[in-house]
């Protein structure tokens, strides 16, 4: 620890020496201005008229939102259904996708730590680094509009999510009861089956749901871009300004999270 001399002659102790100290104001300087230069940056075409005027707007479309319009809700049940299948099966698509995605990344199963790891680990990387909404772009581009374009969006959005976690887990298992399996003979098969898919099946359950809840979510939203479900109903309520069929679907919407909430705290719960 850094000491200095008092007048006195007597030693005084320092957290940090003079150049120490010199070097963290001189952090401090440097990040101040990054802020207040990227401040600028990210406001420079901003008019602030309108952010003076937020408020009253905002106020001006609460008015509106209230009350809901409780009978479109009769035109909601379809979406809504289409909402719980687009985040279900794309889930599974993921989890099908990405369980050998998973084996192929972690260190102790890979074939080729050298070639199919990396390649494991570049899938992995590319889905979760786009967004589910870009993926529904894409697709609907492709596709065309409808919920098979949300389906495959959520599954790309979803493997490297899956994977991800559960090449972790994969690498966290106790090797000892692999090398006691194969001790006794047992094909890769047979180890892989007796030896390590029971110490990953509690976290794969648990990934898998916690995906689903996720999921359901996000495809409320791929709809804004023609991907199906409540996204596309709320689509068309915004652009023809229905503020009392907005806010009746975000409550569904907020419904739903709730209830899909309640359900995945309750199979983790049931599975861990």
């Amino acid at each position: 620890m850094p000491v200095a001399h008092a007048a006195d002659g007597r030693v005084a102790w320092r957290r940090r020496t003079p150049r120490q100290d010199l070097l963290r104001w001189f952090g401090w300087f440097l990040l101040v201005a990054l802020t207040v230069f990227c401040w600028q940056v990210m406001t420079q075409d901003t008019i602030w008229s309108f952010v003076a005027d937020a408020p009253t707007q905002a106020a001006d479309i609460g008015q509106r939102m209230v009350p809901p319009r409780w009978e479109y809700m009769d035109r909601l049940w379809w979406p809504l259904w289409d909402t719980i299948n687009i985040a279900t099966l794309g889930t599974a698509l993921a989890v099908v996708l990405g369980v050998p995605v998973a084996f192929l990344a972690a260190r102790n199963t890979t074939p080729s730590a050298t070639f199919v790891r990396p390649l494991a680990l570049l899938v992995i990387v590319s889905s979760r680094s786009i967004n589910a909404l870009i993926w529904a772009l894409l697709l609907v581009t492709i596709l065309g509009p409808g919920v098979l374009a949300g389906i495959v969006a959520i599954a790309l959005r979803s493997i490297g999510f899956v994977a991800k976690l559960l090449y972790e887990a994969i690498e966290e298992i106790d090797q000892a009861q692999v090398e006691a399996v194969t001790a006794t003979g047992a094909s890769p098969a047979q180890v892989m089956d007796y030896a390590m898919v029971p110490q990953i099946l509690p976290a794969f359950a648990g990934i898998t749901v916690f995906r689903w809840d996720i999921n359901i979510r996000e495809s409320s939203v791929v709809g804004l871009v023609g991907a199906g479900g409540l996204g596309l109903q709320l689509e068309s309520s915004l652009n023809v300004l229905a503020w009392p069929q907005v806010s009746l679907i975000l409550l569904v919407v907020l419904a739903t999270v709730l209830l899909s909430e309640w359900v995945s705290a309750k199979v983790r719960h049931a599975i861990i």
